[in-house]
């Protein structure tokens, strides 16, 4: 009666299932014949392996060997479809950016919303060994509402690093799609102590609860999955 709950063991295979075929799904949202494509792509690399078996006389064993390499290859492109049709499916949506940001696996405390007008003009807040990197998405009021956080964080946080990054697609911004390349370019400057020093400082500078945009996000370019 009390005792524990038997772990299914087939669990981690059904939450990959369900996360390929979310994946899936939203890649045929933005793209037409997603099963071809993919298919394109493996049939030309499997028919390169092949033909090299021919010239060796071993044309099964090499059929053998590079099914699984264009499996991969194919499945690599399947990822890349399904990572750009998720950017797609948030991008121009407020929170955006902090949907993104809180799908980087490790390394960074994030904070979304720290900051926000009434034309839902927000900013959000990084915490890492780089320091804090304020990120900001919205229009023309955005610039007051990073020169304020800066000023908050430099008064609660003397001497550590601050980045800004304004989330967009003209001159000096940064889009939805290469910010968490943006966020790994950083310089680490703080210790581990240093890091969960700061955390614990900004801890009571918290931000708003606001709704994300939902949907698969790509995490470190692996399979996306709902964020």
């Amino acid at each position: 009666m009390f005792g524990r709950k038997k772990k299914d063991p087939n669990a981690p295979k059904k939450v990959r299932f369900k996360t390929i075929r979310d994946a899936y799904s939203l890649a045929r949202k933005h793209y037409k014949f997603v099963f071809l494509r993919c298919l394109a792509v493996f049939t030309p690399l499997w028919g390169v392996g092949i033909g090299i078996g021919l010239i060796f006389n071993r044309p099964g064993y090499a059929a053998f060997l590079t099914f699984p390499l264009a499996f991969l290859g194919a499945f690599f492109y399947f990822t890349r479809l399904a990572g750009n049709a998720a950017y797609a499916s948030i991008e121009g949506q407020p929170g955006a950016g902090a949907s993104v940001l809180m799908s980087i696996r490790k390394g960074w405390t994030i904070t979304p919303a720290v900051n926000v007008n009434k034309n839902q003009d927000m900013v959000h807040r990084a915490v890492g060994k780089a320091g804090v990197v304020l990120v900001g998405e919205g229009g023309h009021a955005l610039r007051s509402l990073l020169t304020d956080e800066r000023r908050k964080m430099e008064r609660f946080a003397p001497g550590v690093p601050i980045h800004e990054i304004v989330i967009g697609n003209e001159k000096d911004q940064v889009s939805v799609r290469k910010l968490q390349r943006k966020m790994k370019k950083f310089a680490k400057k703080l210790s581990t102590v240093q890091v969960r020093e700061l955390r614990a400082r900004l801890k009571s500078v918290g931000g708003l609860n606001i709704p994300l945009p939902k949907g698969p996000m790509p995490k470190n370019m692996r399979m996306p999955k709902p964020r």
